[in-house]
């Protein structure tokens, strides 16, 4: 399932703007979760890191950052908590740095529409 986020999530990069919702990204993406149950929330939310972590740790922004927490105006604690362990800075910090999101979601964008690293990175998306 990791991999159908994946690639769904780096269309989306590629082909849309703006964030989209936990639900949308159930919806589409066709996951077959829901999202009222708390451990199969938990399970997506553990999914979204796992991917993150690859990614960073190839090098690649975060696919996660596309993703916002309902009823809020960007990541919940999880994302940013995620960027901490990941080396970003102090997950408080990074709540509160405006631009933060904002760079995260650009560079993430900017970086799966260029055709080059799509086509090196992406791996079996079509």
């Amino acid at each position: 399932m990791t991999g159908r986020i994946r690639t769904f999530l780096i269309r989306y990069a590629r082909q849309q703007s703006g964030t989209l919702s936990y639900l949308t990204l159930v919806q589409e993406a066709e996951l077959g979760l829901n999202l009222e149950i708390s451990h199969e929330k938990s399970r997506l939310n553990e999914m979204l890191a796992e991917i993150s972590t690859n990614e960073h740790e190839a090098g690649q922004p975060l696919l996660s950052s596309l993703i916002k927490v309902a009823g809020s105006k960007g990541q919940g604690d999880n994302f940013y908590k995620l960027c901490e362990r990941l080396g970003m800075g102090e997950w408080r910090t990074l709540k509160q740095d405006e631009d933060f999101l904002k760079n995260m979601i650009r560079e993430c964008r900017n970086f799966w529409r260029d055709d080059a690293n799509f086509q090196h990175f992406a791996g079996s998306v079509d």
